[in-house]
This record gives C-alpha cells, sequence and structure tokens, in this order.
C-alpha cells in the first residue's frame, strides 16, 4: 500500500506544535527535519533541540483526506502565514529490510570484520564478528565505531587481557575485543535494551556467558581492566574521566570516542592527570583519545 506524506517548512519554535496537530489529525508517524544543513551538537542534559529551519513531515495512509488534514492544521495551529507545505505520494518499503540492504561487511585494521548476521563473511579465515545491532546503536559505520575497532585491532597487549566496555551500546566493541584474545570483558550501559543486544551479539558470536558480564551503571562492580574502551559523548566523558581513570590498571590502556574534534582539548584536559596521552585520531570530524595509565 503507498503512502501520503506531508511535508511543512516551519521553525524550531512551532515545529513540535504542528507534530501534535498531525496526531491529531491521524498521522501514522511524524518525522523532523534539518531543512539549512545545520549541525546539532551534544545537547545539555534534559533539553531537547530543533534545527531553526525544520522540516515537519507527517506519514498517513493512501485513503486519507488531506484537504481535511491541512484544514484542520491551518485552523489549530493559528500560524499566520501558514507554512509552506507539499504533499507527496510516498513508495510503500520494508523499511528494515530496505536498512539491511545498505549494511554490508567492514573491515578495520589487518583482520577485523564486521559482518551483517544475514550476509557471508568476505575472509573465512579472518576475524570475523557477526552483528545484529537491533534496538541498540554500533554497527561500525559511524566514525566513532569506527576508531575504537581500529584501535582494539592494533592493540598488541589484547591477548589475555581484561577489557571494559564503558557505553557498550550493541557489544561490538566487546565482543571486538574477545575476538581479538582478550579473556574477559565486562560491558556497562544505561540501556537494558543495549545490554540485551550485548547478550544476544555474544551468542552469535558463541562467546562463552562467563567472558562477557553485562551492567548497568549503578550494578557495576568494582574491578579493573588493562584496557579501557568508552564510545560515548565527551560532555560524560569529562565528568566520568575520575570514575574512568580509576577502572584502568596501572599501566593500562584507555580508549575515548564520541568527540567531536572541537571538544579534544576539554577531553584531553581531563585525562591528562591520569594518563599519557597520545595525540587524537581524527576521522570526518570525530575523534579518538588514548593513552597509557601513569
Amino acid at each position: 500500500m503507498p503512502w501520503i506524506q506531508i511535508r511543512l517548512d516551519t521553525t524550531s519554535d512551532h515545529a513540535e506544535s504542528l507534530e501534535d496537530l498531525l496526531m491529531e489529525t491521524g498521522a501514522s508517524a511524524v518525522t523532523l527535519q534539518d531543512a539549512k544543513d545545520q549541525p546539532l551538537f551534544e545537547p545539555e542534559p534534559g533539553s531537547t533541540p530543533l534545527w531553526r529551519h525544520t522540516i515537519v513531515i507527517g506519514l498517513f495512509d493512501a485513503h486519507a483526506d488531506m484537504d481535511a488534514v491541512t484544514a484542520f492544521l491551518k485552523e489549530h495551529s493559528q500560524l499566520t502565514p501558514f507554512p509552506s507545505y507539499k504533499i507527496e505520494i510516498v513508495e510503500d518499503k520494508d523499511w528494515e529490510r530496505e536498512w539491511m540492504t545498505h549494511f554490508h561487511p567492514i573491515q578495520f585494521g589487518s583482520r577485523l570484520w564486521v559482518c551483517p548476521s544475514w550476509k557471508e563473511v568476505p575472509e573465512p579465515d579472518a576475524v570475523n564478528l557477526m552483528l545484529d545491532p537491533g534496538l541498540a546503536f554500533g554497527t561500525g559505520t559511524h566514525p566513532t565505531t569506527a576508531l575504537c575497532l581500529e584501535w582494539l585491532e592494533k592493540q598488541e597487549t589484547m591477548e589475555g587481557s581484561q577489557v571494559i566496555d564503558y557505553g557498550c551500546g550493541s557489544g561490538i566493541l566487546a565482543i571486538a575485543s574477545l575476538l581479538l584474545g582478550a579473556e574477559n570483558v565486562t560491558g556497562v550501559d544505561l540501556d537494558p535494551q543495549a545490554l540485551e543486544a550485548t547478550i544476544d551479539n555474544a551468542q552469535r558470536n558463541k562467546i562463552a556467558p562467563e567472558r562477557l558480564k553485562v551492567y548497568l551503571p549503578e550494578d557495576f562492580p568494582e574491578v579493573q581492566a588493562e584496557i579501557v574502551v568508552a564510545n560515548i559523548l565527551a560532555g560524560p566523558l569529562v565528568s566520568l574521566a575520575p570514575r574512568l581513570a580509576g577502572l584502568v590498571k596501572p599501566e593500562g590502556k584507555l580508549a575515548l570516542s564520541g568527540i567531536l574534534a572541537e571538544q579534544a582539548e576539554e577531553v584531553l584536559h581531563a585525562y591528562s592527570p591520569w594518563f599519557d596521552l597520545e595525540p587524537p585520531v581524527i576521522q570526518d570530524g570525530w575523534v579518538l583519545i588514548s593513552g597509557k595509565r601513569k
């Protein structure tokens, strides 16, 4: 079945009210998009920033009366003038399968591949991590994840080591560490769905349950590791600096990502009391910071 959508060109001040009105008219889904390619950096806690110029898209089934929808919006929004808009027919798709077709095996370093669980591995003799992200973030396609995977692949001290993955998401970094030779990994995440995805992906890669334990932050045991990796955001990384530093054994290694290039100096400053830090590695405006515990 095809769909009909209405695209409204508005501002951040009116986007949420139009979103509410579209839901009242029976929209199956409402999406907000950036109309002017304006970057949004890390928001303040509790805030939901929007672009100054925002496109609000309401999706309706093919039988919706769009004249009635636009009349309702004009009457109840009380916007003068009413935003410019366009009504379009949208081809029906299986959106989950559409996403799956664009997720391909990716190589990191000389020996590590991340492969969608529904595709054949390109190099059977390589270190192949089979991944189904599910509802958790982390496929290897984002620069922050890629930077961490490439860093892990290069660690000569990985064999037999203990690793902590702080903010484990889909479990991609934790499982990569185990496949690259780590003895065991402790994963931590705020989102229970991330912990579930990590466990599922570990089973998919035939990881023994005792080698990968996952926890919510409040349940995290007092452990230390030779390697700690945290791919989250710059703000939390700065505030967690004493905590994360305490998780790294003396002369152990730390890798941090989720950092924009302009935020690197602040993160470097936060961790320099505990670590001898390497120059940041940059990819597509994102940064990885690594170092050795003093």
